[in-house]
Protein backbone atom coordinates (compact mmCIF):
# COMPACT_ATOMS: atom_id res chain seq x y z
CA UNK A 1 0.00 0.00 0.00
CA UNK A 2 0.79 3.54 -0.29
CA UNK A 3 2.20 5.20 2.75
CA UNK A 4 -1.08 6.20 5.18
CA UNK A 5 -1.59 9.00 6.44
CA UNK A 6 -2.20 10.83 10.06
CA UNK A 7 -5.33 10.56 11.25
CA UNK A 8 -7.82 14.04 10.66
CA UNK A 9 -8.91 15.76 13.47
CA UNK A 10 -12.13 16.65 14.09
CA UNK A 11 -10.55 20.23 15.06
CA UNK A 12 -8.92 20.74 11.80
CA UNK A 13 -11.78 21.47 9.80
CA UNK A 14 -11.95 25.27 10.22
CA UNK A 15 -8.74 25.46 9.34
CA UNK A 16 -8.82 23.25 6.35
CA UNK A 17 -11.26 25.78 5.37
CA UNK A 18 -9.25 28.61 5.78
CA UNK A 19 -6.39 27.04 4.41
CA UNK A 20 -7.94 25.82 1.19
CA UNK A 21 -8.99 29.26 -0.11
CA UNK A 22 -5.11 29.32 -0.97
CA UNK A 23 -5.30 26.22 -2.85
CA UNK A 24 -8.78 24.85 -3.80
CA UNK A 25 -10.43 21.76 -2.57
CA UNK A 26 -10.41 17.91 -3.52
CA UNK A 27 -11.33 14.48 -3.13
CA UNK A 28 -9.37 12.43 0.10
CA UNK A 29 -9.27 8.25 -0.32
CA UNK A 30 -9.71 6.20 3.13
CA UNK A 31 -6.28 4.39 4.51
CA UNK A 32 -6.80 1.06 6.89
CA UNK A 33 -10.77 2.20 7.51
CA UNK A 34 -10.26 5.82 8.51
CA UNK A 35 -9.48 9.47 6.81
CA UNK A 36 -6.01 10.53 7.10
CA UNK A 37 -3.18 13.35 7.02
CA UNK A 38 0.28 13.58 7.36
CA UNK A 39 3.79 13.99 5.42
CA UNK A 40 7.32 11.96 4.89
CA UNK A 41 10.29 10.97 2.98
CA UNK A 42 13.77 9.73 3.54
CA UNK A 43 17.50 8.90 2.16
CA UNK A 44 19.82 10.50 -0.65
CA UNK A 45 17.99 13.50 -0.81
CA UNK A 46 18.17 15.47 -4.03
CA UNK A 47 17.04 18.33 -2.56
CA UNK A 48 16.58 22.16 -3.67
CA UNK A 49 15.36 22.95 -0.13
CA UNK A 50 17.34 25.56 2.01
CA UNK A 51 17.80 22.90 4.69
CA UNK A 52 21.46 22.38 4.87
CA UNK A 53 22.20 25.43 7.76
CA UNK A 54 19.33 25.23 9.40
CA UNK A 55 19.67 21.01 10.18
CA UNK A 56 22.69 21.90 12.14
CA UNK A 57 21.62 24.10 14.01
CA UNK A 58 22.02 23.51 17.85
CA UNK A 59 19.61 22.63 19.94
CA UNK A 60 17.80 20.34 16.38
CA UNK A 61 17.91 16.93 16.65
CA UNK A 62 19.71 14.76 14.08
CA UNK A 63 18.41 12.97 11.54
CA UNK A 64 19.86 9.94 9.61
CA UNK A 65 17.90 7.55 7.88
CA UNK A 66 18.08 4.22 5.87
CA UNK A 67 19.37 4.29 2.81
CA UNK A 68 15.83 3.13 1.37
CA UNK A 69 14.56 6.15 1.91
CA UNK A 70 14.66 8.68 -0.20
CA UNK A 71 13.71 12.58 -0.86
CA UNK A 72 13.46 14.84 -3.38
CA UNK A 73 11.99 18.44 -2.97
CA UNK A 74 11.59 20.51 -5.54
CA UNK A 75 10.98 23.15 -3.57
CA UNK A 76 13.32 26.31 -3.90
CA UNK A 77 14.71 29.02 -1.96
CA UNK A 78 12.26 32.11 -1.80
CA UNK A 79 14.97 34.62 -1.51
CA UNK A 80 12.41 35.40 1.50
CA UNK A 81 14.49 34.40 5.06
CA UNK A 82 11.21 33.75 6.94
CA UNK A 83 9.48 31.92 4.13
CA UNK A 84 12.83 29.90 3.85
CA UNK A 85 12.73 28.58 7.08
CA UNK A 86 9.24 27.32 6.92
CA UNK A 87 10.55 25.39 4.16
CA UNK A 88 13.35 23.82 5.42
CA UNK A 89 11.73 23.48 8.95
CA UNK A 90 8.57 21.68 7.30
CA UNK A 91 11.42 19.65 5.50
CA UNK A 92 12.50 18.50 8.62
CA UNK A 93 9.47 16.88 10.19
CA UNK A 94 8.50 15.54 7.18
CA UNK A 95 12.09 13.59 7.63
CA UNK A 96 11.62 13.30 11.46
CA UNK A 97 8.36 11.64 11.55
CA UNK A 98 10.03 9.26 8.73
CA UNK A 99 12.31 8.83 11.45
CA UNK A 100 10.21 7.81 14.21
CA UNK A 101 8.79 5.12 11.88
CA UNK A 102 12.64 3.77 11.13
CA UNK A 103 12.96 4.11 15.35
CA UNK A 104 9.70 2.12 16.14
CA UNK A 105 9.09 4.64 18.92
CA UNK A 106 5.75 6.57 18.72
CA UNK A 107 7.61 9.43 21.00
CA UNK A 108 10.46 9.75 19.18
CA UNK A 109 11.80 13.35 20.23
CA UNK A 110 12.35 14.73 16.54
CA UNK A 111 9.31 14.68 15.37
CA UNK A 112 8.12 16.72 18.40
CA UNK A 113 10.84 18.79 18.29
CA UNK A 114 9.23 20.18 14.51
CA UNK A 115 5.60 19.79 16.08
CA UNK A 116 3.46 20.62 18.88
CA UNK A 117 -0.42 20.53 19.82
CA UNK A 118 -3.05 18.57 17.08
CA UNK A 119 0.12 17.77 14.67
CA UNK A 120 2.06 16.17 17.34
CA UNK A 121 -0.66 14.16 19.06
CA UNK A 122 -1.70 12.91 15.46
CA UNK A 123 1.94 12.11 14.82
CA UNK A 124 2.45 10.17 17.98
CA UNK A 125 -1.18 7.93 17.13
CA UNK A 126 -0.28 7.92 13.42
CA UNK A 127 3.71 6.26 14.45
CA UNK A 128 1.73 3.78 16.96
CA UNK A 129 0.03 2.27 14.40
CA UNK A 130 2.83 1.47 12.19
CA UNK A 131 4.46 -0.18 15.49
CA UNK A 132 1.71 -2.11 15.87
CA UNK A 133 2.05 -3.47 12.66
CA UNK A 134 5.51 -3.25 12.82
CA UNK A 135 5.82 -1.93 9.67
CA UNK A 136 7.47 1.48 8.55
CA UNK A 137 8.21 3.22 5.02
CA UNK A 138 10.21 2.94 2.44
CA UNK A 139 10.74 4.25 -1.39
CA UNK A 140 11.38 7.33 -3.04
CA UNK A 141 9.29 10.46 -2.37
CA UNK A 142 9.19 13.55 -3.95
CA UNK A 143 7.47 16.55 -2.46
CA UNK A 144 6.72 19.85 -5.00
CA UNK A 145 4.34 22.92 -5.83
CA UNK A 146 5.30 24.70 -2.39
CA UNK A 147 3.32 28.30 -1.73
CA UNK A 148 4.54 29.33 1.60
CA UNK A 149 2.67 32.18 3.24
CA UNK A 150 4.10 34.04 6.50
CA UNK A 151 1.94 36.27 8.81
CA UNK A 152 3.60 39.43 10.58
CA UNK A 153 1.88 37.45 14.05
CA UNK A 154 4.64 34.91 13.56
CA UNK A 155 2.36 31.96 11.88
CA UNK A 156 2.33 30.13 8.23
CA UNK A 157 0.78 28.94 6.41
CA UNK A 158 2.43 26.12 3.79
CA UNK A 159 0.56 24.10 1.37
CA UNK A 160 2.43 21.37 -0.92
CA UNK A 161 1.81 18.71 -2.63
CA UNK A 162 3.31 14.73 -2.36
CA UNK A 163 4.02 11.91 -4.95
CA UNK A 164 4.21 8.64 -2.98
CA UNK A 165 3.97 6.29 -6.52
CA UNK A 166 7.13 5.38 -5.44
CA UNK A 167 6.86 4.51 -1.81
CA UNK A 168 5.03 2.13 0.18
CA UNK A 169 5.04 0.16 3.73
CA UNK A 170 6.87 -2.59 4.39
CA UNK A 171 6.94 -5.36 7.24
CA UNK A 172 10.34 -4.83 9.28
CA UNK A 173 11.10 -8.47 10.17
CA UNK A 174 10.10 -10.10 6.81
CA UNK A 175 11.30 -7.15 4.82
CA UNK A 176 8.29 -7.75 2.61
CA UNK A 177 7.11 -4.70 0.82
CA UNK A 178 3.42 -3.64 0.34
CA UNK A 179 3.47 -2.50 -3.24
CA UNK A 180 0.88 -1.46 -5.45
CA UNK A 181 -0.26 0.42 -8.68
CA UNK A 182 -0.15 4.46 -9.16
CA UNK A 183 -3.56 5.90 -9.17
CA UNK A 184 -4.39 9.77 -8.35
CA UNK A 185 -4.56 9.17 -4.73
CA UNK A 186 -0.59 8.23 -5.28
CA UNK A 187 -0.61 12.32 -5.18
CA UNK A 188 -1.52 14.23 -1.73
CA UNK A 189 -2.07 17.83 -1.20
CA UNK A 190 -0.96 18.99 2.09
CA UNK A 191 -2.19 22.52 3.97
CA UNK A 192 -0.44 23.15 6.66
CA UNK A 193 -0.51 25.65 9.37
CA UNK A 194 2.78 26.69 11.57
CA UNK A 195 4.00 29.23 13.92
CA UNK A 196 7.51 30.45 14.91
CA UNK A 197 8.27 28.65 18.38
CA UNK A 198 11.03 30.29 21.19
CA UNK A 199 13.55 28.68 19.75
CA UNK A 200 13.06 30.43 16.15
CA UNK A 201 11.89 27.18 14.63
CA UNK A 202 9.06 26.90 12.54
CA UNK A 203 6.63 24.11 14.14
CA UNK A 204 3.82 22.57 12.58
CA UNK A 205 0.32 23.13 14.49
CA UNK A 206 -1.77 21.85 12.19
CA UNK A 207 -2.34 19.73 8.84
CA UNK A 208 -4.54 18.67 6.18
CA UNK A 209 -4.34 15.98 3.21
CA UNK A 210 -5.99 15.83 0.84
CA UNK A 211 -5.42 12.65 -1.36
CA UNK A 212 -6.25 12.54 -5.20
CA UNK A 213 -6.37 16.29 -5.62
CA UNK A 214 -5.95 17.69 -8.89
CA UNK A 215 -3.50 20.05 -7.80
CA UNK A 216 -0.85 17.41 -7.71
CA UNK A 217 -1.63 15.44 -10.26
CA UNK A 218 1.09 15.04 -12.96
Amino acid sequence: MNRRSLPVAAALATAAALLLTACGGGGDSKSKDSDKIAGADTGASKSASPSASASTAPGRPKIELPSDLSYTFQWPKTGDKDKDAVLSDGEQFIKATDLALVNQNPLDKAYRFYSEGEVSVATQKYVQEYVDDKMRMTGKFRFYGADVRVAKDGTATFVYCEDQGKAFDIHIKSQKIEKTSVTKNSYILYNTALRKNELGVWVTTKMISLRGNSKCQP
